[in-house]
């Protein structure tokens, strides 16, 4: 039995200003209403073994949400920093040899592969050479010379169906590509691998001990948490963790290893790895125009607009890709599509919190969105799921005013408990103790106006905490 393995580290930069730091490309809603991470979930679940999921601490409660709205059950690794494919691929494997699951199919969390027949079929071609001992990964047949894309230069076939890996090839340049398509011998690069979780652990001692061994020593300390909704999350050592090596997959095991084999894929995929990706999904209209959202053009071809909350006008524009959101706006030539990775670089390093937080963030219990922010105040809306409940708190430097608008609360303040129902409000003076629940069965949403010398997320005390977190 094929167990999948989701790799769900990525930051997804390249995707700003949708994607960011806090909450990466593989969460977000793309296609649709579902994220990549679901519809990867999704992609997995006709294997019939629970996934196990290698993905940050800081994302755990996300990777959770997906779980649940695909209703599968899985484990999840949770790495308290990024190192990197090989190290997410030890960690997975030595934590499968243990769980005494061997076949393992190592998927990326944020590419979008809509033919879901044509993948499992694919990937079912590659058990007879995993099983004898072989890395496989999974070629994609090119339709154009991609520079966006590494590539994989393929052998003689052999009998159980795969081909000889040649070489891997880096991302080249638009010349290189070209010749590439053209030799017709050449796969892009899926970073899609089946093999056995003990080949991967004798390949990695081989080509990387370094990192192995400090993955095994974070996983000979590892902790294990079982929330109360049931998920199970792996937590390995990090001290032992932080000390390993940051390296690729590709370079440190499959460039050197004689044993790994491809199999082609002629089905659609896409990396949906920068805006060109994202706007190539999107069926395009009059003069090659593209759009999502509020946008509308005029007198423009081959502009991609991004606007889900207003609306955005490009006027005599080509070649363009118009992303908007809440906070930031991005406008970039086509042809500079994979530089916006340097783009954020530059905003972090100017210390711009647009770089890595949206301004609506992602939480446990549900979300909050910062609407105002002046001085002594600030006005937030806050959603809270359905039976969750945020930590029993107090500040030091804020008073609280909640309006409720939508649902149910119920609400703890010092020594009483009590409900409110939409168009009710109450006040938290600074320093009482105090929480906010959802008792019902929709959402609840208030509006939270904060008053005080001091409105940083750092100003709580927790007393009581469902998720785990500090006090």
């Amino acid at each position: 039995m094929i167990t999948p393995v989701i790799l769900c580290g990525g930051s997804g930069t390249r995707l700003w200003p949708l994607s960011r730091k806090s909450f990466p490309k593989q969460f977000v809603p793309l296609i649709g209403d579902k994220s990549l991470l679901q519809m990867t979930l999704e992609r997995v679940a006709g294997f019939r073994m629970p996934p196990l999921i290698v993905a940050a601490e800081d994302h755990r409660f996300m990777v959770a949400d997906a779980l649940q709205a695909v209703q599968l059950s899985g484990e999840v690794i949770l790495e308290p920093v990024a190192r990197n494919t090989a190290a997410a691929m030890a960690l997975a494997a030595l934590h499968a040899a243990n769980l005494d699951r061997d076949l393992l199919l190592f998927c990326p969390a944020d590419h979008h592969i809509p033919d879901v027949d044509a993948f499992a079929k694919t990937i079912e071609h590659g058990v007879a050479a995993a099983s004898s001992g072989a890395i496989v990964t999974f070629g994609v047949l090119p339709s154009f010379p991609s520079t966006a894309y590494g590539y994989i230069q393929q052998g003689e076939v052999k009998g159980d169906g795969s081909y000889r890996v040649e070489r891997f090839i880096e991302k080249p340049d638009a010349e290189k590509a070209r010749q590439l398509l053209l030799a017709g011998n050449t796969l892009w690069n899926a970073g899609i691998f089946l093999c056995r979780a003990s080949v991967l652990i004798a390949a990695m001692e081989r080509h990387a001990p370094d990192i192995l061994n400090a993955c095994r020593d974070a996983m000979a300390k590892v902790a294990s948490e079982t929330t109360p909704g049931g998920q199970i999350f792996v937590r390995p050592d990090a001290h032992a963790f932080s000390g390993c090596r940051s390296q690729s997959i590709d370079y440190a095991v499959m460039e050197s290893h004689d044993r790994v084999a491809v199999v082609p894929f002629a089905g659609l995929w896409s990396d949906v790895g920068s805006w060109n990706a994202v706007a190539d999904l999107t069926v395009p209209g009059t003069n090659g125009n593209r759009i999502q959202g509020q946008g509308l053009t005029h007198r423009s071809s081959n502009t991609f607009i991004h606007a889900p909350y207003r609306p955005v006008v490009a006027l005599g524009t080509e070649d363009l890709l118009v992303i908007d959101t809440l906070d930031a706006v991005l406008v970039v030539h086509r042809d500079c599509a994979e530089h916006v990775k340097d783009v954020v670089a530059q905003l972090e390093q100017a210390q711009y919190t647009q770089a890595v937080i949206h301004r609506k963030v992602a939480r446990p219990w549900g979300w909050y969105d910062s609407l105002d922010v002046g001085e002594r105040f600030q006005v937030k809306r806050i959603g809270v799921k359905p039976g969750a409940s945020l930590s029993l708190q107090k500040h030091h430097h804020r008073a609280e005013h909640w309006v409720v608008v939508k649902g149910t609360a119920e609400v703890t303040r010092g020594t009483e408990t009590f409900l409110l129902t939409e168009n009710q409000s109450t006040y938290i003076p600074i320093g009482e103790t105090h929480r906010l629940k959802n008792p019902g069965k929709v959402e609840l949403e208030i509006i939270e106006i904060q008053s005080g010398s001091y409105l940083g997320e750092d100003d709580i005390v927790r007393f009581e905490d469902t998720y785990g977190r500090h006090k």
